[in-house]
């Protein structure tokens, strides 16, 4: 978790559960829509990371290589604020241990922003 307190943080979150897409505003103006199989591919938790020692502030870049099909797995049933600095959000398979903070957030919207930079 980053105590940067110029890094952004969210100024709007909505979900769109028919479109599977969640939209993050950013206090800094930028906006982010993350599909529901990529938050879901990136929980940040210690059961989908594979233990506490494979946990990192930062997204993995394999996040973004493996798609998950529309199942219980990728679809939100809740989201819900975890202090000031994060949300957690809710699985229809019961998954609800991943914790993502604005610094994870954030690393994930640069992350995906870089990928589809290189793609054009």
């Amino acid at each position: 978790m980053s105590n940067n307190p110029s890094e952004p943080k969210p100024s709007d979150i909505a979900a769109n559960r028919e479109d599977a897409q969640m939209t993050i505003k950013w206090n800094n103006g930028e906006e982010t829509l993350f599909s529901f199989d990529l938050l879901r591919n990136s929980c940040p938790c210690a059961e989908c990371r594979g233990g506490h020692a494979n946990m990192k502030s930062e997204p993995d870049d394999s996040m973004f290589i493996i798609p998950l099909m529309d199942a219980k797995t990728t679809q939100l049933t809740g989201i819900k604020q975890v202090g000031g600095y994060a949300i957690s959000l809710s699985w229809a398979d019961g998954h609800s241990a991943g914790i993502y903070t604005w610094h994870y957030l954030y690393s994930l919207h640069q992350q995906q922003e870089a990928k589809r930079q290189a793609n054009d």
